[in-house]
C-alpha cells in the first residue's frame, strides 16, 4: 500500500482491487471477536481514505450486466455499473479494524449519485472513497460511505453517497433517537402510500442476487441463497438494492453521455422470488428533452412500498 494527504485525511491506496468476499469473510471474523472480547467500539469513524489508481471495466463484466439490466450494449458506462467498479473499495473502508459499526447486517437505506461526464468503457479511472457523518437513526446508527471516480487528468467523472443503517447497534455518544425519520425495511413507519397505476411489472427469480453479483463482484451472504440469508436474520434472500437502482435507471430515461443526478430510498426489502409493481413518470423541457424521471416499485400483492427514486439532469 501507498499513502499520501489530501487536506486532513490520508489516502491509503491499495495495491488492487479487494475481492469482495474476503471482505464479507473478514467482516465475519471482526464481529465474531467483538462478540467474545465484548469490545464497545468508539463512536469515531477511520479518519482515511481508501483509494485505487488505474481501475478499468471489465468488458466481459460489462456486458453481462447490461443483458442482466435489459439495456442495450453502448461505449459509456451506466452509472450502476461505475458503482459496482467502485463499491470493493469503498467497502474496504467499512472493512477497517477501526471502523465502528459491523459490515454484515448493514442496510441500505439511500443512495444519491452524480454522474457530471460519460464515462467511456476503455478508460482508465482512479477511485477513493471514505465514511463521514455518523449519526442517531431511532433503529440503530446510519454511517454515509462516499465515492469519488476521476479520470487520470483529476476531472471528477461520478460521485456517490450511499446511506448504511447497523440497525439495532447504538454506539456512545449517538444512542439517541435520531432525526432521520426515513422508513427504512421495517425499522419504523413509512409514510402513507397508495399504489398508483403500474407502468410495468418485475418478475424477480430466486436466482436474482446470485445473478447480480456475478456481475457486480457484490457476494453479501443476504442476497445469495435462503440458508445465507437465514444466518444473518432474514427469512429468505432479497435482491440487491444497487441492483433495484440500476434496473430502474436503465427504464427511466437519462443516456449514458448525459449529466445526471440520481437518488433512490428504500422501504423494504425485495424478499426473492418476487415481482415488482413500477410506476415511472418522465417529462421533458420546452426543446423535448429529458429533464427529470421519477420512480416507484412495491410489491403488488400487499402494496407495500420497496422503493422511491428519480433521475434528473443536472445543469
Amino acid at each position: 500500500m501507498s499513502a499520501d494527504t489530501d487536506g486532513s485525511r490520508k489516502t491509503v491506496f491499495l495495491p488492487e482491487a479487494p475481492a469482495l468476499s474476503a471482505l464479507y469473510l473478514n467482516a465475519a471474523a471482526t464481529a465474531a471477536r467483538r462478540r467474545i472480547s465484548n469490545a464497545r467500539p468508539a463512536a469515531d469513524l477511520p479518519d482515511a481514505r481508501h483509494g485505487l489508481r488505474g481501475v478499468k471495466a471489465d468488458v466481459d463484466k460489462l456486458t453481462a450486466f447490461q443483458h442482466l439490466l435489459g439495456e442495450t450494449a453502448g461505449d459509456f458506462l451506466p452509472a450502476g455499473f461505475i458503482h459496482a467498479l467502485a463499491f470493493p473499495v469503498a467497502m474496504s473502508v467499512l472493512n477497517r479494524d477501526d471502523f465502528p459499526l459491523p459490515l454484515l447486517g448493514m442496510i441500505h437505506l439511500r443512495n444519491r449519485v452524480d454522474q457530471y461526464r460519460a464515462v467511456h468503457f476503455s478508460e482508465s479511472l482512479d477511485i477513493v472513497a471514505w465514511v463521514e457523518n455518523l449519526r442517531a437513526h431511532r433503529a440503530g446508527t446510519l454511517v454515509d460511505l462516499v465515492a469519488e471516480v476521476r479520470d487520470t487528468d483529476g476531472e471528477l467523472r461520478w460521485k456517490g453517497v450511499s446511506s448504511y443503517l447497523a440497525k439495532g447497534f447504538f454506539l456512545p455518544g449517538v444512542d439517541k433517537p435520531g432525526t432521520d425519520t426515513g422508513g427504512v425495511q421495517g425499522s419504523g413507519p413509512e409514510t402513507t402510500f397508495s399504489p398508483p397505476d403500474p407502468t410495468a411489472l418485475w418478475i424477480l427469480g430466486v436466482d436474482t442476487g446470485r445473478n447480480y453479483a456475478s456481475v457486480s463482484g457484490d457476494f453479501n451472504p443476504i442476497h445469495l441463497s435462503v440458508l445465507s440469508a437465514k444466518a444473518l436474520g432474514l427469512k429468505r434472500s432479497i435482491a440487491h438494492g444497487m441492483y433495484l437502482a440500476s434496473r430502474a435507471l436503465a427504464e427511466v430515461g437519462p443516456a449514458r453521455s448525459e449529466a445526471f443526478t440520481w437518488e433512490i430510498s428504500f422501504e423494504a426489502p425485495v424478499f426473492l422470488p418476487a415481482r415488482v409493481s413500477l410506476e415511472i413518470s418522465t417529462s421533458r423541457d420546452a426543446g423535448g428533452h429529458w429533464s427529470r424521471s421519477d420512480f416507484t416499485g412495491w410489491n403488488p400483492r400487499s402494496g407495500r412500498r420497496h422503493f422511491i427514486g428519480s433521475a434528473a439532469a443536472l445543469g
